[in-house]
């Protein structure tokens, strides 16, 4: 849901407004999300996935270790390592840069990263989707026969 929000509001409002406003929004957002709100739940996510995998498999259910270990494995490569590999140093670069007063030049930074960064968030939101998926088919399993 995070990296959805961004594909489908925030980065459409950045896109909308002044290029020089929102190279200092999105630093102020980038700043804004290291927080213990956030960490757990990106931090977490393949931990708690890949102990339920591991779980599932001392237990017994090979499928949804399967699953749920299908589900973690996703989820560090598609969105994790993403994040840690692409959208971060993307942020720290724009941080990096002054906004410039001149509007078109500030232009050309953003649209620049705007377009790159959002093309890496879309994949980072459908893999998130699709481990909601798989983890969601472990649940529905486990449920029919606990």
């Amino acid at each position: 849901g995070f990296f959805y929000a961004w594909v489908c509001s925030t980065m459409w409002g950045l896109d909308s407004i002044d290029p020089r406003a929102a190279i200092t929004a999105m630093n102020g957002m980038n700043a804004s999300v290291r927080n213990g709100v956030f960490a757990p739940a990106f931090f977490g996510t393949p931990v708690a996935l890949g102990a339920t995998a591991l779980v599932a498999l001392a237990t017994g259910r090979r499928d949804l270790a399967l699953l749920f270990g299908a589900a973690a494995g996703l989820y560090l490569a598609g969105a994790f390592a993403v994040t840690l590999v692409v959208n971060v140093p993307m942020n720290r670069a724009l941080l990096a840069i002054e906004a410039p007063a001149d509007i078109e030049a500030a232009r050309a930074i953003w649209t620049d990263y705007s377009s790159r960064w959002q093309g890496f968030n879309q994949l980072r939101t459908l893999v998130s989707g699709a481990v909601l998926l798989l983890t969601g088919w472990g649940l529905a399993r486990l449920r029919a026969r606990p």
